[in-house]
């Protein structure tokens, strides 16, 4: 009979991205943006039909889609080749080629916030005259007139909801990532949405349920984010509903049928809840997926949900009636079915100071197994590792490498404690929680010594050459994925509107001189003396080129075996299908060629 080889890289890099999703008001047209053929586009199905057929062409990085009310029109923003200077353009109704609608100066940022009830008039926000605190303007349609309606001041400030009757506008503030306030204006009049701005907390996701009441999510007074609301008319705020040990991070609202429905992070998955507001009643909804991505609900309640888990790649589900989904696009593994990949184990471990750290290892199917374990750090650092699907993790399972995930201080999902613990303080508490991962998979007899690989990016690059350089005795080579090399060139190369929250994030770089040195990768280059591939986005607006360029300027400079893949027409990630297989397919050719055979 005939006999097939084992799946190819390429087999688990045709899976597709799905980033965002829209439903038309008639609820006919769902339209998405994925790399489906091989670069970023929206793509449409006309429901119930599920074939997909593409809808507008750009061949660029998508922020988000949105139908005109009347369905004369779509808008959708773009970037160019991911150096996230994002742009509003209208695509016809039909579909066809996006035209420029909202821009400038092409190095300058325009996000899109809100679009009014009759589709006339466009909100967004803008890095152009405010760079570092950004403006809220809106540009009418009709005669092309814009107005300024809120110049960002002390720090990024952005426009988020705005009233039906467009009266009242809510903004949000952020001094950092766990300190977000939110303020509401009607006509001259400014109101915070909480009791008091001045203490740490997040507020964000607004909602107006109707021109007086504002739903929101905020962590204020408590460990856990909960869903509260603000009244315009009394200046009243009230802590609506929580989750004992969720945080809740999305809310949607449901105004035909009076609901709300929230996504909340548990640990490494999400769950989806129903509220009633009239009576009050929470129930939890089933989902298909284990990471919730995105739901609309439309105008006549249906709920649209786009999410993954570890096996299932990026899915668009419809709740057909209170628990069950009709799942309406196929993006899989091709050939390859979900009892062949790899779900994860939640594990735990006591790092050096007693700290719980929970983390995802997935073990190799031993009929692969090849003995060897990456060590992966995520990015964020205030984001965490959770039940997603990573073609890069299962095409590596399949070629038999385990992986172990470790969900450090400064991860989301844990509660605010746990995610401020990062704070000024990259490289020495969340380093040495690794360590203890790393201790916790020698003890355990899950892998040891001599077969340890190091991959991060992002901030989980700089970890892994914080790692490398430290303790290189762990690792037999290392890959470095657009990761920070040196804390005194990050912080003055971020795009203008992350510097006012750096000082509270990593610190000031005068003023922590000797912590900056202590935690930059570069300051242990002595000790990065195993085999390592660095890879780099040319266009990369967050860790700039000349982040990677050092880093192995230096090491060359010492005769270390360094690799350097530079992608000309990438950013902060992999956009590009072919782009994508390039740089997997040498990741795993790397590893290959430091095995321990």
């Amino acid at each position: 009979m005939i006999s097939f080889p084992k799946p190819t890289v390429e087999q688990f890099f045709r899976t597709y991205v799905i980033s965002n999703f829209t439903v038309s008001p008639d609820e006919k047209k769902l339209l998405f943006s994925t790399n489906l053929n091989g670069k970023m586009n929206v793509w449409a199905m006309d429901l119930p039909d599920t074939f997909p057929y593409l809808f507008a062409h750009k061949d660029e990085s998508i922020s988000f889609i949105k139908f005109d009310p009347e369905s004369r029109y779509v808008l959708a923003g773009y970037d160019n080749d991911g150096d996230e200077n994002h742009q509003i353009y209208a695509i016809p109704s039909e579909g066809g080629l996006p035209q420029l609608l909202i821009t400038g100066d092409p190095s300058e940022k325009y996000f899109y916030s809100h679009l009014s009830k009759d589709g006339k008039r466009v909100y967004y926000n803008t890095s152009e005259g405010n760079p570092s605190f950004l403006n809220a303007r809106v540009r009418n349609l009709e005669d092309q007139t814009d107005k300024l309606l809120n110049e960002g001041q002390k720090s990024p400030t952005e426009l988020t909801a705005v009233s039906d009757d467009e009266k009242a506008f809510v903004y949000l503030r952020a001094y950092a990532n766990t300190y977000v306030i939110g303020f509401v204006k009607a006509g001259d009049e400014e109101y915070s949405l909480t009791p008091d701005p001045e203490k740490v907390h997040v507020t964000f996701d607004p909602v107006f349920v109707d021109e007086q009441t504002i739903y929101f999510v905020t962590d204020y007074e408590s460990e856990y984010s909960y869903v509260a609301k603000f009244n315009l008319e009394t200046k009243e705020f009230t802590k609506v509903l929580s989750i004992e040990h969720e945080s809740v991070d999305t809310i949607k609202w449901d105004k035909a049928n009076q609901v709300l429905y929230l996504v909340t992070e548990s640990g490494v998955q999400d769950n989806l809840y129903r509220y009633s507001l009239e009576p009050e009643k929470l129930d939890m909804v089933e989902t298909p997926v284990d990471s919730i991505g995105q739901i609309q609900i439309t105008k006549s309640g249906q709920v649209f949900l786009l999410g993954v888990s570890a096996t299932i790649p990026h899915n668009i589900f419809q709740l057909t009636n209170e628990s069950e989904w009709k799942q309406l696009t196929n993006n899989s593994v091709l050939g390859v079915n979900q009892e062949q990949m790899v779900d994860p184990e939640v594990v735990s471990y006591s790092s050096f100071d007693g700290v719980e750290i929970e983390a995802l290892l997935f073990k190799a199917n031993p009929e692969y197994d090849n003995g060897h374990m990456i060590f992966w750090p995520h990015g964020g650092p205030q984001a965490s590792e959770r039940k997603f699907f990573r073609a890069m993790f299962q095409c590596f399972l399949n070629r038999g490498y385990s992986i172990f995930a470790p969900n450090f201080r400064g991860s989301t999902g844990y509660g605010s404690s746990f995610v401020k613990m990062v704070e000024q303080d990259w490289g020495e508490g969340p380093r040495l929680d690794c360590v203890a991962g790393i201790e916790w998979l020698f003890d355990n007899g899950i892998t040891d010594r001599e077969k340890l690989f190091l991959i991060g990016g992002s901030y989980g690059g700089y970890m892994a050459l914080l790692l490398h350089g430290r303790h290189p005795e762990y690792f037999k080579a290392v890959v470095d994925i657009f990761g920070p090399s040196d804390l005194f060139t990050f912080v003055n190369s971020v795009p203008p509107h992350w510097k006012p929250i750096m000082d509270r994030w990593l610190g000031d770089p005068e003023q922590d001189k000797e912590r900056f040195v202590k935690d930059s990768p570069v300051t242990y280059l002595d000790g990065m003396e195993k085999p390592m591939l660095v890879i780099q986005g040319a266009k990369d607006p967050r860790v700039v080129k000349e982040e990677s360029d050092q880093i192995v300027a230096k090491l060359k400079e010492k005769g270390r075996e360094v690799e350097y893949l530079l992608l000309e027409d990438e950013g902060h990630g992999f956009s590009k299908k072919e782009n994508e297989i390039k740089v997997y397919q040498r990741m795993l050719e790397f590893l290959e060629k430091h095995q321990v055979h």
